[in-house]
């Protein structure tokens, strides 16, 4: 026997037939708005009591973790070649070292100055040009670009925004 055909829709939602209704939901949102606000609070305490529950205990693990990893990497370092032979890897039985090479990087301070430096050098193949859209050019003058393909502006969009009332408390 084929099962029936079922159709599925959204859940209609609940529209304010007045202007009191629309009052009263916009105080359950205000309500619910708080209610979400004092339940992250509560998660937010949690967390930290469980933080600083475990924390004494983690970073008493981390003591005793720091000076095995130097000893087994000293003893590692020493006899690399017997361990490794040609190879970045060694398998202990009870778990693995390796060897990995970093990729080059490159790190910059006072990159403006570096880029001043490089352009009065001639190494100008060092300082990469970006180019990019101005916005904020085409928001001003509009019209100019109503013909470019893949340039759309958008204007007068309308948001909806809902502010139940709260008091704010001074602390």
């Amino acid at each position: 026997m084929a099962k029936p055909n079922r159709i599925k829709a959204k859940a209609q939602i609940n529209v304010p037939q007045n202007k009191g209704e629309a009052a009263a939901d916009i105080k359950q949102i205000g309500d619910l708005q708080r209610q979400i606000t004092r339940t992250q609070t509560e998660m937010n305490d949690a967390i930290a009591h469980i933080t600083a529950t475990y924390q004494p205990v983690m970073e008493a693990l981390c003591k005793q973790v720091d000076p095995l990893r130097a000893g087994v990497q000293a003893f590692c370092e020493a006899n690399r070649v017997e361990l490794c032979g040609k190879g970045k890897t060694a398998n202990l039985v009870t778990g693995e070292v390796q060897w990995r090479q970093r990729p080059p990087s490159v790190t910059l301070k006072a990159v403006e100055t570096v880029i001043k430096t490089l352009l009065r050098l001639r190494l100008k193949r060092f300082v990469r040009v970006k180019m990019e859209v101005n916005k904020e050019a085409i928001l001003l003058e509009p019209d100019a670009v109503k013909d470019v393909l893949g340039i759309t502006v958008v204007t007068g969009v309308e948001d909806f925004v809902i502010t139940p009332f709260e008091q704010e408390v001074a602390a």
